[in-house]
C-alpha cells in the first residue's frame, strides 16, 4: 500500500524505479511478464505515433498538435490499470490513456487532422471525448462517477488533466465535490511542470500538487512520473479503491513535457536548454528498457521486433486517417439540433454560396 504512506506535505514523492533500471525491491510491485512487455510495447507504439505526428503536421497534413513526449509512463501506466467497466475522461494530450482505453490509432490521427469523427469513441469503449478547455472535464467525470455511486455501479472514474488546471475554478469544483459526496474519483494530474509557458511554481506556493487533496478531505500522493512501476502501482491502488467506495485520491505524476507545448508553441522562449537535457536523462522508455533487460523479459532482436511492428501500425493509422472522406461544411451546422432551424439554414446556404464562389 503507497496511498497514504508517502506523505505530499512533506514533499515525500514515491519512485520505485531509477534512471539506470533498478528498483526498490522493497517496493517493487507484482507484474506479470506478459504485462510488462504489454505497458512496453504500448509506451514505444505511442513514442512513434506521436513522432509521426509531429512530421505530419510540419508537411501540412495533419493541424496544431499536442505532444505528449516524455509523459508515455505517466499515461501508459495509469490506464493500463483501468478496467473495462471503469471510464476515463482525458485532456488533449492523451493519446496514450486513449489508445490503451480502446480508441483507434487511426482516430486519433483523424481528430488532429481536424475531422470531429476521429472523436467518436467505437461502442462499448467508457471514454469520454476530448476536452480542450483546460480542466472543464473535471466536474464532468465527477458527476459520472456520483452517477455510478447513485446506481451501485461498481466502477471508478479516471480523470486526466495538467498541472495548469489544478489554478481553474473547475478543478477546486471538482474535488471539493468529490470529497463532499465520496465518489468513485482518481484524479490524475500529469504535472509536467509547465502550463504552456507558465512554470509551476507560478501555478501555486504549495510544496505539491498533490497535497491540494487534504484540503477536499481526502487522500493525495506524488508520485514519479517517468517510473511506470510506481504509476501502474498507485493508479492501480487509487482506483480499487474508489470502486470498493473508500474514497477519492488525487495523483500527481511528477514528469516533464520533452517538447513543446503545441506545435504552435515554441518552448526554448521559456526553458533552458540544460533543463531539457536533465530532463532527457529521465527518458521513461529508456528508464524501463533497461530494467526488462536487466530482468531477462526483454532482448535487442525482440526491441528492433516491437519497434518495428510498431512503425507498421502507425503507417496503417495514417493510411486510413487519410482515406477517410474530409468533412463537409454541413457537419458545421448538421448536430446542433435535430431539426435544424431557418437560421441556421440559411446560414448553411450562404457558406455554401460562398464556397462556391457566389457569396460576397
Amino acid at each position: 500500500m503507497f496511498i497514504g504512506r508517502f506523505d505530499p506535505l512533506k514533499g515525500e514523492r514515491l519512485q520505485i524505479l531509477d534512471e539506470s533500471g533498478r528498483v526498490d525491491k522493497s517496493l517493487e510491485p507484482t507484474i506479470e511478464d506478459k504485462d510488462l512487455l504489454a505497458i512496453y510495447r504500448f509506451m514505444i507504439l505511442v513514442r512513434i505515433a506521436d513522432e509521426k505526428a509531429f512530421h505530419l503536421q510540419r508537411e501540412g497534413r495533419l493541424g496544431t498538435y499536442a505532444s505528449l513526449r516524455g509523459q508515455e509512463a505517466a499515461q501508459v501506466g495509469s490506464s493500463y490499470a483501468v478496467q473495462p467497466s471503469d471510464w476515463i475522461f482525458p485532456l488533449y494530450r492523451d493519446m496514450a490513456a486513449m489508445m490503451i482505453k480502446g480508441m483507434p490509432l487511426e482516430n486519433m490521427f483523424l481528430y488532429w487532422m481536424g475531422n470531429e469523427m476521429g472523436n467518436k469513441t467505437p461502442e462499448g469503449v467508457n471514454l469520454f471525448p476530448i476536452s480542450i478547455p483546460v480542466g472543464s472535464q473535471i466536474p464532468l467525470a465527477v458527476g459520472a462517477a456520483l452517477a455510478a455511486k447513485i446506481k451501485g455501479d461498481k466502477i471508478a472514474v479516471l480523470v486526466y488533466f495538467g498541472d495548469g488546471a489544478t489554478s481553474e475554478g473547475d478543478f477546486h469544483d471538482g474535488m471539493n465535490f468529490a470529497g463532499v459526496f465520496n465518489t468513485p474519483s482518481v484524479f490524475f494530474c500529469e504535472n509536467n511542470q509547465y502550463a504552456i509557458s507558465v512554470p509551476r511554481e507560478r501555478q501555486t506556493a504549495s510544496k505539491t500538487l498533490a497535497q491540494k487533496a487534504i484540503a477536499y478531505g481526502f487522500e493525495g500522493i506524488q508520485i514519479d512520473g517517468n517510473d511506470v512501476l510506481a504509476v501502474y502501482a498507485v493508479t492501480k491502488e487509487a482506483l480499487d479503491k474508489a470502486r470498493e467506495g473508500r474514497g477519492p485520491t488525487l495523483i500527481e505524476a511528477f514528469t516533464y513535457r520533452m517538447s513543446d507545448h503545441t506545435t504552435a508553441d515554441d518552448a526554448t522562449r521559456y526553458r533552458k536548454e540544460d533543463e531539457v537535457k536533465g530532463w532527457l536523462e529521465r527518458d521513461p522508455i529508456k528508464r524501463f528498457k533497461l530494467y526488462l533487460l536487466l530482468r531477462g523479459i526483454l532482448n535487442n532482436t525482440l526491441d528492433e521486433e516491437i519497434h518495428k511492428k510498431a512503425k507498421a501500425e502507425v503507417e496503417r493509422g495514417v493510411e486510413l486517417a487519410e482515406n477517410v472522406p474530409r468533412p463537409t461544411p454541413d457537419d458545421i451546422f448538421r448536430y446542433n439540433y435535430a431539426e435544424m432551424p431557418w437560421n441556421l439554414k440559411d446560414g448553411l446556404e450562404e457558406l455554401k454560396g460562398f464556397l462556391e464562389g457566389k457569396g460576397g
